[in-house]
């Protein structure tokens, strides 16, 4: 579902949420992984505790298709699977993603539901399907997110959101650790992000470090820590992980 560099900006989807960045190729690649955090958070919303997160994609010549999940220790949070098919040439990506969750709020009926995989009415459903295109400057990485289907958000009229983001990150290094900055907002009112955003919103002030320690001459292990902060609901968390 993403590069390196995304794979660390989302934690793990969102990834995640972003699409695979990957350079033409003739043979097709595979690659297979997880993440252990301390916390999931998510465009600057929290998803989750303590959860393990895996991912295994294929790729080939710029196109991607890219399993990724979320499990947590605490019960009270969903689980997660996340499908995305993607396409990135040099810096441009698009791709589309079927979130889907083990159990939450429809957002059409309010009702409180169990999520039964192969339900997709909109009223039963808990998938969501999102839309992104984005360009990687190398300095700065520019990606809005729109969700075309699903259960997605409402407006104040009961209308269906269309519900988007749109996020600003910029990597750079700095005392031998690699850093990335994060800024991303709601850009019209939406019953989907923050409890209910009436408008532009800021939902994430991110930064994030990371750097890999030598375990033994071949094998390293990856740490990372992050700092996010959300203006539009007034909240702020710090979590860490580690890649496998």
């Amino acid at each position: 579902m993403e590069t390196r560099f995304q794979k660390l900006v989302f934690l793990g989807w969102a990834a995640v949420m972003a699409p695979a960045a990957v350079a033409a190729q003739d043979k097709v690649e595979a690659s297979v992984g997880a993440d252990l955090v301390s916390g999931y958070v998510w465009r600057g919303q929290e998803l989750g505790g303590v959860s393990i997160q895996p991912s295994a994609s294929v790729a080939w010549k710029g196109l991607s298709l890219t399993a990724w999940g979320s499990a947590g220790w605490e019960s009270e949070y969903a689980k997660e699977l996340d499908l995305t098919l993607g396409y990135a040439v040099k810096g441009f990506s698009v791709s589309v993603t079927d979130y889907s969750f083990s159990k939450g709020v429809n957002f059409k009926t309010g009702e409180d539901i169990d999520g039964r995989y192969f339900h997709f009415g909109s009223g039963s459903t808990l998938h969501v399907f999102e839309a992104q295109v984005g360009y990687d400057f190398g300095f700065l990485a520019v990606n809005w997110w729109t969700n075309l289907g699903g259960n997605d958000g409402l407006k104040s009229d009961g209308k269906r959101a269309y519900s988007s983001y749109v996020s600003l990150s910029a990597p750079f290094s700095w005392a031998g650790v690699d850093w990335n900055a994060t800024v991303g907002a709601t850009p019209w009112e939406t019953s989907f992000y923050n409890g209910g955003a009436n408008g532009f919103e800021v939902s994430e002030v991110s930064l994030q470090a990371e750097k890999a320690i030598k375990i033994t001459d071949s094998f390293s292990l990856p740490l990372f820590a992050r700092v996010v902060w959300n203006p539009a609901m007034e909240r702020g968390f710090f979590v860490a992980g580690m890649s496998f």
